[in-house]
């Protein structure tokens, strides 16, 4: 696992941003702390920092150039059929210095041209430079596991693994205020775009081609859904199980391979003890980790855990966690945050990235399989909308009483009246609209109120609505479930949960390795028809049912809980005076001149009263755009 960050300057005065490269280099030390390299010829520059995964024979390290010069590449990720490509490589004549993956994309890419992409598993993002063309060809993993930043003006385009390396170079601090609107709305920011104007995402399964001063961007990865395909699924219920179980086993079996400590991520849901339950054929006494929550018990799951390592006699360890430890490591989650980014549960992925990393450098983890799998309650309750009937009618019959009664998500009354009022709000509105609003903690008009007067004319609603209806652009009337799913693989996978877990373990110098998102289990998991991921009874169907004979049946017996950090009682009590007196306050606000004073004092009134609701989950995103700010364009 590594960072990468490189220049390609199309004039005089964008040759000059070279000097900056090492700068650009050292801001993601963290991401490789082992070693570090550079690449400047004329006018393009390539930085990487690295982690070591796999010993290296000579001539291993990055940016790496092939035997004639003409070739240079730098590499972030892992390619796990590697040695496969490699061996039908040398039988076309190709010879290797290394024994590296980063080598044989370089000799693909010479070989095969960009079509080459399609070819690998595993996840990157890269670049490489060819001087006898003078472009530099850019890329980015499927399902968008490693992140790739670029930022273009008429004199140079910059790139790389994370904002504060594009900082370093000196990309202008200007807001979005689209994306800023849309961050208050979702907690996150959707890509292409970032908080900065200028700056975007590369989105997952695309690269950019350089040469020139023109820039080509195209997609090289589309998950092949197609739903008259998916209808007519010939497989049966149980030979699609059988199906599952070859794939991800295969898929877990390659995510295995390293010449450092090996571990697992083991929450004690389904999607994690799958994981578990796989890599044990193959590894004995496998590493497993999980989080317990002393202060927390209704969130905590360790018990479920423990039944998993023990049927697989794995090397379990949990880390049992106070409130007060999690507080401690508020801050560093906040310095570390380059783009507003407001996921609360970021800072326990932070916690078990730290206290993984002391004993294993890469972790497996279950990401992915709620998404394709239809595993979050929104999916049951989308499929209770599509199917209609008493039940569902009775509770938007109820709209008024869920209004009024109080909301929260830390007890289970309080969250189920949550969820009805979302449900009675969502049975009212069209897919497009009701996917957006179960996407979202606040409705954009809500969003727009917390900013100044001055601030609201800077959200341009043509372009909100384009980005809008990108991200929508899969759901339709007449559509089904997989539509959703397929929106969320798009949107919130990779914005979201993927952007959380990368952040959080790069932090930490840990690499996270999800066999979920192996590109074949992906596709086949696109190839399924609804009925086959859920009914009326069960989410995420076919991966309970596939996997039931390997999981202790408790685990089968119990709502999924997740994870809530207690912002609330933190705001209340130890953030207090970081609200009131100094990110939130009245002369801070009125002074940046991004928020409404009065939105803001609202917010915090409520906070403070008897039924604060959902409000914390808003006051973490001010906090976390707050600390951001003054971090970065203060200084």
């Amino acid at each position: 696992m590594c960072g990468i960050t490189g220049i390609f300057a199309f004039t005089d005065a964008g040759r000059s941003s070279l000097s900056a490269l090492q700068a650009s280099t050292d801001a993601i030390v963290s991401r490789g702390p082992d070693s570090q390299g550079h690449f400047v010829y004329d006018h393009c520059g390539l930085g990487f920092r690295r982690l070591a995964i796999l010993d290296l024979s000579a001539d291993g390290n990055q940016p790496m150039t092939d035997e004639s010069g003409r070739y240079t590449i730098v590499f972030n990720g892992e390619i796990f059929n590697f040695r496969e490509l490699r061996q039908k490589l040398v039988k076309k004549g190709h010879t290797f210095r290394s024994q590296t993956d980063t080598e044989v994309i370089l000799k693909l890419y010479i070989s095969e041209g960009r079509g080459f992409l399609k070819k690998l598993n595993g996840f990157f993002g890269l670049a490489i430079y060819d001087k006898e063309e003078d472009s530099v060809f850019i890329a980015r993993d499927r399902m968008g596991e490693k992140p790739i930043l670029v930022y273009r003006d008429e004199d140079k385009l910059f790139f790389a693994s994370e904002m504060k390396s594009l900082l370093a170079l000196g990309v202008p601090r200007k807001l979005d205020y689209v994306a800023l609107s849309q961050y208050l709305q979702l907690n996150y920011i959707p890509g292409p775009a970032t908080i900065f104007k200028g700056v975007k995402k590369l989105l997952p399964g695309h690269y950019l081609f350089v040469k020139g001063g023109k820039v080509v961007r195209k997609r090289w990865y589309k998950i092949p859904y197609d739903p008259k395909k998916t209808d007519k699924n010939k497989l049966s219920y149980e030979q699609q199980q059988q199906k599952l179980v070859e794939l991800l086993d295969d898929a877990t079996a390659r995510r295995l391979v390293a010449d450092v400590p090996v571990g697992a991520f083991l929450s004690g849901g389904i999607d994690s003890s799958v994981i578990v339950a796989l890599a044990s054929r193959h590894t004995q006494h496998l590493n497993t980790f999980s989080i317990g929550y002393r202060d927390e018990p209704f969130f905590d799951e360790t018990k479920y855990a423990k039944l998993v390592a023990e049927r697989y006699k794995t090397n379990h360890t949990v880390f049992s966690l106070t409130n007060q430890d999690l507080y401690d490591h508020i801050f560093d989650v906040l310095n570390y945050i380059d783009e507003p980014f407001a996921d609360s549960s970021a800072l326990a992925v932070y916690i078990l990235s730290k206290r993984t990393r002391e004993k294993a450098t890469v972790a497996l983890s279950g990401d992915g399989a709620d998404e394709m799998f239809a595993g979050y309650n929104k999916h049951m309750g989308e499929f209770q909308v599509r199917q209609g009937g008493f039940k569902a009618e009775a509770v938007t019959g109820l709209n008024l009483l869920w209004d009024v009664l109080p909301k929260s998500r830390n007890s289970f009354l309080g969250n189920k009246i949550r969820q009805f009022q979302r449900f009675s709000r969502g049975m009212l509105s069209g897919p497009k609209d009701r996917y957006w609003d179960w996407a979202s903690f606040v409705s954009e008009k809500d969003a727009r109120n917390l900013l100044s007067p001055a601030s609201r004319r800077k959200v341009g609603k043509k372009l909100a609505e384009k980005r809008r209806k990108d991200i929508l652009e899969n759901l339709h009337a007449d559509g089904d479930l997989n539509e959703v799913l397929l929106t969320d693989m798009n949107l919130v996978l990779p914005y979201d949960m993927l952007a959380k877990v990368d952040l959080m373990s790069m932090a930490n110098s840990l690499e996270v390795r999800p066999p979920f998102l192996d590109p074949n289990v992906v596709n086949f998991a696109f190839s399924l028809p609804v009925d086959s991921k859920i009914n009326a009874d069960m989410k995420k169907r076919i991966v309970q049912d596939a996997f039931r004979p390997l999981l202790p049946e408790e685990l089968y017996k119990r709502p999924k809980h997740g994870f809530e950090v207690p912002l609330l009682k933190w705001f209340r009590n130890e953030l207090r005076p970081l609200i009131e007196d100094d990110l939130l306050s009245d002369a801070f606000i009125e002074a940046q001149g991004v928020f409404s004073v009065d939105a803001i004092r609202a917010l915090k009134t409520q906070l403070f009263s008897r039924n604060p609701g959902d409000v914390h989950a808003r006051i973490w995103a001010l906090i976390v755009f707050q600390w951001w700010w003054k971090k970065w364009m203060m200084s």
